[in-house]
């Protein structure tokens, strides 16, 4: 498993690279915006590590650049702790958010999570009519054609085509898909969905995501 550190602070940086190298990944280091977001579109990373305050390119810009990335996992490691923030590191695409100062062991285990995440007990092909939802090559087409979905996107579908039918709350969603829970008042799970109807439905006569009132959402035909 190879993972690419993008973080400015000299002793930071080279700490993290001691210790993913010592866990037994494959770690480069990047301590611009600019050289990290070249890395990141050169070499087949399986996860980034990722700070905000960067020089040149900041964590969010770089974070936009890399949502097509579909294969590539990212966690921000930040010391903006509000909530604000985290939310929109989270609604950007990004996997999980930690906030400085972290512990190595917290962080090594949010990273074999997310690396571990889908691996097992998982069908490599989901088919519903026009749609289908290739997991290993993280590809989707709706009636032949490609839709191309960001890292979020695509963990959101997998997990509303897995459970077919069932009526899924906010709180499973976001516990599922982001790995954090979030407060009631939190819209992330409902901009999440918006934005993944506008690729997957809104062209298509068909609808597949659907609302349930005073619950969450539900994947499979109108009942």
């Amino acid at each position: 498993m190879s993972i690419l550190v993008i973080e400015d602070d000299p002793r930071t940086g080279d700490y993290l690279r001691k210790g993913l190298q010592e866990s037994g990944y494959g770690v480069d280091l990047a301590r611009h915006g600019a050289d990290g977001l070249r890395m990141a579109m050169e070499h087949p990373y399986d996860l980034v590590v990722l700070d905000v305050m960067l020089p040149g390119i900041d964590g969010w810009q770089l974070m936009r650049a890399l949502r097509e990335r579909r294969d590539m996992r990212v966690i921000f490691l930040t010391a903006r702790d509000h909530l604000d923030d985290r939310i929109h590191g989270l609604e950007l695409g990004a996997d999980d958010y930690l906030v400085k100062p972290f512990s190595f062991t917290e962080l090594l285990l949010r990273i074999r999570t997310l690396l571990r995440r889908g691996v097992a007990g998982e069908a490599d092909l989901y088919e519903f009519g026009e749609l289908k939802l290739d997991v290993l090559r993280r590809k989707v087409t709706r009636a032949g054609v490609e839709i191309a979905l960001t890292n979020k996107e695509f963990l959101l579908l997998r997990l509303l085509v897995k459970r077919q039918g069932e009526a899924l709350s906010r709180t499973q969603i976001a516990s599922e898909v982001w790995n954090m829970n979030f407060d009631s008042d939190t819209n992330v799970v409902d901009v999440a969905v918006k934005r993944l109807r506008a690729k997957i439905d809104q062209p298509f006569a068909r609808k597949l995501i659907h609302t349930v009132r005073g619950i969450g959402y539900r994947f499979g035909d109108e009942a």
